[in-house]
């Protein structure tokens, strides 16, 4: 299954460049590179800064443009949050 906006909660963030637009950590930016229940992994330019994922909204950038992403809706452990999506 092709990752787009529709369906990008039920696929792997690592990889992605992601950027915090809203929360405590706002303005962090860079690759995604590890993922865990509660955080997210950014290498920025100024190295690893780990990102809770329940207070903070996101924004990934897709092929197809940017996606805005509450961090509540990501919660869970990637392997968890595949199959809880509902498949189309």
């Amino acid at each position: 299954m092709k990752r787009d906006a529709s369906n990008l909660i039920a696929h792997e963030l690592i990889g992605l460049k992601g950027e915090v637009v809203e929360g405590h950590y706002k303005g962090i930016e860079g690759e995604i590179v590890y993922e865990t229940k509660n955080t997210l992994s950014f290498m920025t330019e100024r190295g690893l800064k780990i990102v809770p994922k329940k207070p903070s909204v996101f924004k990934f950038d897709l092929p197809e443009g940017a996606v805005i992403i509450e961090g509540e809706r990501i919660l869970g452990r990637p392997e968890d949050r595949v199959r809880r999506c509902p498949r189309t």
